[in-house]
């Protein structure tokens, strides 16, 4: 193979790698995945106007855990058992049907939206402090007893959906 042919061959595998590469980006980055329900075949089938129907499926990004902070006078660290975040969206909904002039004159369509909403959360935790303290100097260098602390980290839960209803003409 001549050198001119591989420089041309080189050149258009790194141009088709680049290409592909562009185009699985987007993809891989969408924060929801499309869902659509064909309804055509039954629209054909039976001679009418059908709904159109679509959905949005939200792709869950887990996040790092809070690590377990040291704080001074507990034997245990803060947080043994870490939180972990997770944050996705709730899914979303687009449904468009045909009215045959029940609301008003003019009125063909009804349609609801419903987009996907972010969310974000975090799995409960753990704190606990074990029954002894820090050495202290008036007995001896001997920890101090105490009671065994024990807390549930509650989990969290934040969103803020919403929906559109319309009426208007068109299909």
């Amino acid at each position: 193979m001549k050198p001119t042919t591989r420089g041309t061959l080189a050149a258009v595998m790194t141009g088709m790698a680049a290409a592909v590469g562009a185009a699985a980006t987007p993809a891989a980055a969408a924060d929801t995945a499309p869902v659509p329900v064909p309804l055509n075949g039954v629209e054909q089938a039976l001679h009418l106007r059908t709904p159109h129907l679509a959905g949005e499926l939200p792709v869950p990004v887990p996040g790092a855990p809070e690590g377990p902070r040291y704080v001074e006078g507990r034997m245990i660290p803060e947080h043994a058992l870490p939180r972990l975040p997770l944050a996705a969206g709730l899914p979303g909904a687009d449904l468009r049907t045909p009215l045959p002039h029940l609301v008003a004159e003019g009125t063909d369509h009804l349609g609801v939206s419903a987009p996907a909403a972010d969310l974000r959360t975090l799995t409960p935790g753990l704190s606990l402090d074990a029954p002894l303290g820090a050495p202290n100097a008036d007995n001896f260098g001997l920890p101090d007893a105490r009671m065994p602390q024990a807390a549930v980290l509650t989990p969290l839960l934040q969103t803020m959906p919403g929906a559109n209803v319309e009426t208007g003409s068109g299909a």
